[in-house]
Parts: structure tokens; C-alpha cells; sequence
């Protein structure tokens, strides 16, 4: 089963700027995360740690998935903000997200050490979840095995900025179409990779950010590809994308209030009249169909919509 966590619109918050993340407080994400790695300069990295720590233990964050990035595992920066975060706040952090993963060693890892700051804690083990990051073509190649790598995972994030430039792709503008692909879309086959390893392992599936920030419109666009493809969320990086990101990864109402018939028609069927297949109107349902309203149904609930229709 797909973790339950509702991560619709994921806000990017850099862990240096005490004004962004009070900001942060007061928008309607469903998830954050306070960001130790690319938001934030080497020489600040140190009083970024102490930041997002008292940040995190002050709250105010309501039902919000709360998570830190930490740095990649190719810097010096990486054991200490697993340190300072999991000791000094891991009573009010939800998850750790490692960025550019390339393969399930580093997740292992990141779960050893998780699991040895809890014990030392007194915090349950397991308590602290993991989203890796999928930023090169390594980790692409390599996404089953990270996907399988630990039960701490609850998602996979696509990173495109640095994916684009660790395949040479000829584009500045994440996520458009590069110049010259003019059939189709060039990130298909990347999502839909990242997408079946973390549905084959019941994990989310989120996609990256969209760095034309102000530019609400193509935002909308870029997040529809991944969300119909199945995707659960999109990093947002501006409070102009939160309401379309929100919206976009949700069903509409017309299609929730459905799926709940759907589920209701086919229990009674099941149960009361013992058939494995029932009419709706017009529409024949059986056991695919409950699967598919479960889904449509299961991402509503997520995002507090409620029936309209019996």
C-alpha cells in the first residue's frame, strides 16, 4: 500500500532564512521540508543545522508532513545534519530527505545511523521516515534496488535540474521541453521509471520542482504530465504554485463522489448480494473497478474532500 502521507504540494524552505520559514507557517502545503542542501551556502551550512532544528521543535506546523533535506553523501556536510536534526528534534520530524541518490548503500546507511540516534534517544526505531532523491542517471539506472533499499522509505522525489545536466540534456528551462523535441514528452520515460519503483515497493511518487516561479500557468502544466501519469505530489517553490499544485494532484469532485459509489455499490454487491459484479447505471464493475475507485477515493480522503452525492 502507498504511504498514507498526503503530499500534494511539497514546499521547498531554505534552512538559512529565518523569514521563509515563519513564512512557511502559514501556507497551505500539505508537506515541507527545511532544506540543509542546495538552499543553503557551504559557509552557512552549521547555523542552518541549529535553525531547522529550533524551528522544528517550536511547531506551528499543523498536519504537515514535516522533513529536513540533508546534504548528499559525496559532501562532509551529511553525517552531521542526520546528527544535529535526529538528536535535536527527532521527536518533530516526520522525515529525511537524501538528495542524489545513486544507489540503495546510501539508503542502508542513512537507516543504520537513523536507527542507532533513536535507540540512543529513546525514540522508536522506525520512527523517522526516508524520501530519497533521484537526480542523475545512476540513480536512475539504479532506482528498483534504492526503492527496495529500506521499510523507512516512504517516497521518491525526482530531482530534474541536476538529472537534465547529468545527461547533457540541451535545456536551461526545467521542466520544459528541451529545444528541438517537438514529439511527445522527453521526461516520460524518466517518470514513469521513478513512478513504477516506488509503486512496485508501496512508496509515493513525487515530481520536482518548477523553477519559473511567478509563472502559475506553466507550472499547472508541467505538474497535469505527472499527475496523470499517477503521481502523488510536486515540490512548490513559490506560494503563486501552492493552490495548483493542491488542486492538481487531488481528483475533482465529480470523480471522488464517484469512486465512493463505485466502492459502495460494490461491497453491497459482494456482500449483501454475493455477486462479483454489479450495474451502476450504465457501467458494469467488478473487482478492477473497486481497485481503481480505491484509488481515485483513497487520494481524496487524503485531501479533505468530502461526498457531495450519495
Amino acid at each position: 500500500m502507498v504511504a498514507s502521507r498526503s503530499r500534494r504540494s511539497v514546499l521547498a524552505v531554505p534552512g538559512s532564512n529565518p523569514r521563509f520559514i515563519e513564512k512557511a507557517r502559514g501556507l497551505p502545503v500539505d508537506a515541507f521540508f527545511l532544506d540543509l542542501e542546495d538552499a543553503v551556502a557551504p559557509s552557512e551550512k552549521e547555523g542552518a543545522r541549529a535553525s531547522v532544528v529550533a524551528a522544528l521543535n517550536e511547531g506551528g506546523w499543523g498536519g504537515r508532513v514535516r522533513a529536513v533535506r540533508v546534504n548528499a553523501l559525496d559532501t562532509e556536510w551529511t553525517y552531521r545534519d542526520v546528527i544535529a536534526v535526529a538528536e535535536g528534534a527527532g521527536a518533530h520530524v516526520d522525515c529525511l530527505i537524501l538528495p542524489k541518490v545513486t544507489g540503495a548503500e546510501q539508503v542502508r546507511w542513512l537507516d543504520l545511523l537513523l536507527t542507532q540516534i533513536e535507540r540512543a534517544s529513546g525514540l522508536e526505531p522506525g520512527r523517522i521516515g526516508i524520501e530519497a532523491q533521484i537526480e542523475d542517471a545512476r540513480g536512475l539506472v539504479n532506482v528498483d534496488e534504492i526503492a527496495a533499499a529500506s521499510p523507512r522509505l516512504e517516497a521518491l522525489v525526482y530531482g530534474p535540474a541536476d538529472f537534465m545536466a547529468s545527461i547533457n540534456m540541451k535545456s536551461l528551462v526545467v521542466g520544459e521541453q528541451p529545444p528541438g523535441y517537438d514529439v511527445g514528452d522527453a521526461y516520460h520515460y524518466v517518470l514513469m521509471r521513478i513512478l513504477m519503483a516506488a509503486r512496485a515497493n508501496g512508496l509515493q511518487a513525487i515530481d520536482g520542482p518548477y523553477l519559473q516561479v511567478r509563472d502559475a500557468d506553466a507550472f499547472r502544466r508541467s505538474a497535469a504530465r505527472s499527475a496523470a501519469l499517477g503521481f502523488d505530489g510536486k515540490w512548490v517553490l513559490h506560494p503563486l504554485q501552492v493552490d495548483a499544485a493542491n488542486e492538481t494532484y487531488a481528483p475533482g469532485q465529480a470523480d471522488y463522489d464517484h469512486a465512493e459509489r463505485i466502492l459502495d455499490a460494490y461491497e453491497h454487491a459482494t456482500t449483501v448480494q454475493r455477486r462479483g459484479a454489479v450495474m451502476l447505471g450504465e457501467e458494469m464493475l467488478d473487482e478492477a473497478s473497486r481497485k481503481m475507485a480505491l484509488v481515485i477515493a483513497h487520494k481524496g480522503r487524503a485531501a479533505g474532500l468530502r461526498r457531495t452525492r450519495p
